[in-house]
């Protein structure tokens, strides 16, 4: 199953385009604001991952520095 985001700052497209989803017999459904804000956390994460433990106290050093 593959999926797609589409981001307006039009809510008309929005309901247009969810329309036409649905007519085609897709689902569509509505992420708030936070969901997609953890989606994109999320690939960032996956993305600058190194495999590497680090201590708790390196991460706490660097904090408070």
């Amino acid at each position: 199953m593959a999926t797609i985001i589409i981001q307006s700052d039009s809510s008309d497209n929005l309901d247009l385009i969810a329309k036409l989803a649905k007519k085609l017999g897709d689902k569509v459904s509505t992420l708030t604001d936070e969901q997609s804000e953890d989606i994109a956390l999320g690939k960032i994460i996956d993305k600058v991952k190194t495999g590497k433990s680090v201590s708790r106290d390196a991460i706490m050093k660097k904090l408070l520095s």
